[in-house]
């Protein structure tokens, strides 16, 4: 099956693809969209994973979209309620029109004889492939695997008689009523779960091979919540997405300038809720703050549960699986009903695509990133990669603008075709995340590099990059303009204007 020729086609329909689709109706209002995504509704992450008290690690003020304020006074959202606030998103920009459900995209092949891009995808209802055809191609897949997260090698964890659960793929309505919940893993899922499982289990032991950062945060924004009986929603929304981008961005600042006074904050913070008598060893990091992504837990949380007995947390390493528990190193026995292997996510880029140019196939982790979202030498493709020490969402929303700049800029010059190409050889050996967490680690060999000055490198740093998407200047010297080479058949927005 194909299906009409499109200007723009948007790939995943999540927070970041829904997004994008919003922008374009805000912007480019005459551009023919659509949105092809594998899972059968709207929400990405926020319904793929369902994991008990699934949450942002987030504040909602800075996840939430710029053009459409988060009126709840949750600082840390559940799951649920981001995933509602996205589809309410979509259905006020009238964008759900737009989506293809339940269709995996394959392959991504871009014709410069058609200066366009041939999507195919496999409808996963019928088990037919169809095809898209697109002047342009945006992908918002998100950056890990949906089909299956991260498990090392556990050596008998075949032996466990217990059930054994990857938070990405919790089963319904699963019942942990009375059991002993080990869970292993020290990272955002892990420190989420924790807390959340000690309403029904007997008992929760959070099992980590080293310790993360962990940083208490309000659970409610109180100011907001008096601003908004005296100011409009947007510019309460406003207020509080400004002040929180800039108290992240100072965190962050300072942690790489005096990451040793910034520990001590840190730890002092986690002793002063944990008391004298805990050992700290479980909370002291052996690298600097945010050299690895930060974990934030609600009022608390889950050093109230350490606290009242209900959950523990023990620093070791795994010697073996058997039947009722785990063995450690260290000779003791953790024992176990359940075993829940919060231990990360398996990175794939563009969901796994394979994406040629001309037939020739392109090889990510060879690629340089453009101003941290199009692919050097690709030509009319973006993807959208947020940002991992901040909130995702603020590099989504100034991606998606310089994108609709982009495609607007291309309709008043008239050209089709726009590729950023790098001549003065300024590639270097790092991938574009600076973080030294395992799951970036293990997937180094697929991600995309950055260079060593801009626009080739990722910046990390919305109060930068802000600028330069939302009005830096398109002839830069580095995206490659061309056209018009039309052909009669395709009836796209850019076509028309370009005329033939």
């Amino acid at each position: 099956m194909n299906h009409p020729y499109l200007d723009v086609l948007i790939i995943g329909a999540g927070l970041s693809g829904i997004g994008a689709a919003c922008h374009l109706k805000k912007k480019c209002p005459d551009v023919r969209f659509g949105i092809v995504e594998r899972r059968t509704r709207i929400g990405g992450t926020w319904d793929l994973f369902r994991y008990p008290g699934i949450r942002s690690d987030s504040d909602m003020f800075t996840l939430g979209y710029n053009f459409r304020p988060w009126t709840e006074t949750k600082m840390l959202a559940d799951g649920p309620s981001i995933r509602h606030y996205i589809d309410d998103t979509a259905k006020a920009y009238r964008v759900s029109e737009h989506i293809h459900f339940g269709v995996k995209v394959i392959s991504e092949e871009w014709d410069s004889g058609k200066n366009a891009w041939t999507v195919t995808v496999l409808n996963e209802a019928t088990g037919e492939e169809e095809t898209f055809s697109a002047g342009f191609v945006f992908n918002c897949t998100g950056y890990y695997n949906y089909d299956a997260g991260y498990t090392p090698k556990i050596p008998g964890l075949n032996n466990f008689a217990g059930d054994v659960i990857h938070p990405q793929h919790w089963p319904e309505d699963y019942d942990y009523s009375g059991k002993n919940v080990v869970v292993i893993g020290s990272g955002a899922t892990a420190v989420t779960l924790v807390p959340a499982m000690t309403d029904k289990a007997a008992h929760v032991t959070m099992l980590q091979r080293s310790p993360t950062y962990v940083a208490s945060v309000p659970e409610q924004d109180l100011i907001s919540k008096k601003l908004r009986q005296i100011l409009p929603e947007m510019v309460v929304y406003r207020m509080a997405r400004t002040r929180n981008i800039l108290l992240q961005r100072t965190v962050f600042k300072l942690s790489m300038s005096k990451p040793k006074a910034v520990r001590r904050l840190l730890l002092a913070s986690v002793r002063k809720q944990l008391g004298r008598d805990f050992d700290m060893k479980h909370f002291e990091p052996h690298y600097n703050p945010w050299e690895e992504r930060m974990c934030a837990v609600p009022k608390g949380d889950l050093f109230k549960v350490l606290r009242e007995g209900k959950a523990s947390v023990v620093t070791d390493h795994i010697e073996r699986v058997n039947k009722t528990g785990i063995k450690l190193k260290s000779g003791e026995t953790l024992p176990a009903d359940v075993i829940i292997t919060a231990t990360g996510l398996d990175l794939q880029m563009l969901g796994g695509a394979a994406v040629r140019v001309d037939g020739k196939d392109v090889n990510i982790a060879e690629s340089m990133m453009y101003k941290g979202l199009m692919l050097e030498n690709v030509p009319n493709m973006a993807m959208v990669f947020g940002y991992t020490n901040s909130s995702w969402t603020l590099k989504a929303d100034i991606a998606s603008e310089f994108v609709c700049r982009l495609l607007n800029h291309m309709r008043d010059i008239g050209a089709e075709k726009v590729m950023p190409v790098d001549d003065e050889d300024c590639g270097t050996d790092l991938n574009f995340l600076n973080l030294r967490s395992g799951y970036i680690q293990r997937a180094n060999d697929r991600l995309p590099r950055q260079g060593d000055r801009a626009p080739w490198q990722n910046l990390h740093d919305y109060l930068r990059d802000l600028p330069a998407l939302r009005y830096g200047n398109l002839n830069d010297g580095h995206l490659q303009f061309e056209g018009p080479h039309l052909h009669s058949q395709k009836r796209g927005f850019l076509q028309q204007l370009l005329g033939s």
